[in-house]
């Protein structure tokens, strides 16, 4: 039984109501257990606090504020979290980051792990470019779909 075979035994299990699944298959053995329950994580961009009485002059400076914030955004594709876990960027604590904001990456490139149910998945580029953003950071709790990174295609 292949990695993507597993994967996608893992991701119907986690969307299931079944607790515990053994499956045999020659010499190949595999046990999922469900182990409590999982919170919701939802991620939020904080807000600056709005003065009580706000001057006139206070909204223009805002609204410019609005204004660049897009000129600054990155501009690509997003690569999303195939699974809930958690994200690790690199193999190994003493290893180098797979990938850093700048790196061109290639097709089936590994860009990071995400850890779910204790097996290590490798998630792999999509299509080639040139990293513009990381969106997580490391060893934190990822939900399903959530934006990883940003990468401009070639």
């Amino acid at each position: 039984m292949d990695l993507k075979q597993i994967k996608k035994i893992l991701d119907l299990i986690a969307e299931s109501e079944v607790d515990e699944v053994s499956i045999e298959e020659g010499d190949f053995k595999i046990k999922v257990k469900k182990t409590g329950t999982v919170e919701q994580v939802t991620y939020t961009q904080p807000m600056p606090p709005a003065p009580a009485a706000a001057p006139q002059p206070a909204a223009p400076a805002a609204s410019q504020e609005t204004t660049s914030a897009p000129a600054s955004a990155p501009i690509g594709d997003t690569v999303k979290s195939p699974i809930v876990g958690t994200f690790y960027e690199a193999s190994s604590p003493d290893s180098d980051p797979f990938v850093k904001v700048g790196d061109k990456v290639s097709k089936g490139q590994t860009l990071c792990i995400i850890e779910a149910m204790k097996i290590m998945n490798e998630i792999e580029a999509e299509f080639g470019g040139t990293v513009q953003e990381v969106l997580v950071s490391n060893a934190t709790p990822v939900e399903f779909d959530q934006p990883l990174f940003i990468i401009k295609k070639d």
